[in-house]
């Protein structure tokens, strides 16, 4: 076995890069830019470039790398293949194909929630754990599902798009997917936002939150802070988290839901409200769940993808 690993986490803004030793600590870190520009051809071969060039410098030979693991914003099937990432510009792209044709190194590729997922059960929140679900509370909302320490990716590597769990059949706008009333639209910091400017709109209760801009952290604060509408709104945001991950629990049966994104830096409270909806509306056998705050923050996706390739 080599004594090396890269973990790569491809975003919209930058490419995380990682190297690691083959027991999942982090020997190095750093950033490129993500060119998605003319489809988005540069951004593999920037990351080859960038891999082979850490390599050099750290003079790794290339029978001491186990290989490089490679985080996607979107699907990716079991052969390493992603029929289309809008994010970074990419119809179909063969991830592993071209990566490995690049750098002369084993790839493996996975949806970027999915290696965060494996991040957090390899050496963040869910550590020890193999039946995990991570959701990622950003813009959007993400999500991860590891059964017996398996990522699962389903058919069309959709398999843990959490965030489109239909939960509003009054909604009326449209979600990014097309559908309307999706989990993400409800519950990701933009639906945070969503809903306490409604709730704002229909009463003439005081509230901190007129006099600020809106956002899911001046919410929680005031939430913090015992405002009684700032309540409201995260009540609702509860109950819409609390009882999709009440249906997830009934097919996936999780030791642990673990919640990360932007909106988790709200802390504890927060997960007192989704466990407020979750517990009632879940089966018995896996009411005792439990939910904790993600731990690696941005470095889940890097950690997770190395660890794929460990697997």
């Amino acid at each position: 076995m080599g004594r090396y690993v890269f973990g790569i986490d491809v975003g919209g803004t930058t490419v995380k890069c990682g190297l690691f030793d083959v027991e999942g600590n982090v020997l190095d870190k750093w950033e490129i830019i993500t060119r998605k520009e003319e489809g988005g051809k540069y951004i593999l071969p920037d990351v080859a470039a960038s891999v082979l060039a850490k390599m050099e410098d750290r003079s790794i030979n290339k029978e001491d790398v186990e290989g490089i693991g490679v985080g996607v914003p979107g699907p990716v099937n079991e052969e390493g293949q992603v029929p289309v990432a809008v994010n970074i510009g990419w119809g179909f792209m063969d991830v592993v194909k071209e990566l490995e044709g690049l750098t002369g190194l084993k790839v493996k590729a996975g949806n970027d929630a999915n290696v965060a997922a494996l991040g957090e059960m390899w050496r963040g929140a869910a550590s020890g754990c193999k039946n995990v679900v991570l959701a990622t509370l950003g813009t959007g909302v993400g999500g991860g599902i590891i059964i017996g320490g398996k990522v699962i990716a389903g058919a069309h590597g959709a398999g843990g798009e959490i965030g489109h769990i239909h939960v509003e059949d009054a909604e009326e706008d449209v979600c990014n997917c097309g559908n309307r009333g999706c989990l993400e639209q409800m519950a990701s910091a933009t639906g945070i936002v969503k809903l306490a400017n409604r709730l704002l709109a229909e009463s003439d209760e005081p509230s901190v939150l007129r006099a600020q801009e809106i956002s899911a952290k001046s919410v929680f604060d005031a939430v913090k802070a015992g405002d009684s509408l700032a309540q409201k709104v995260a009540e609702k945001f509860g109950e819409y988290l609390g009882k999709a991950f009440a249906a997830i629990a009934c097919v996936v049966d999780p030791e642990v839901f673990v919640i990360g994104g932007g909106v988790s830096k709200a802390g504890p409270v927060l997960l007192e409200y989704i466990r407020r909806y979750y517990e009632p509306f879940t089966f018995s056998a896996c009411r005792k769940a439990e939910f904790v705050l993600a731990r690696l923050g941005n470095d889940a996706g890097i950690y997770g993808a190395a660890r794929m390739v460990l697997e």
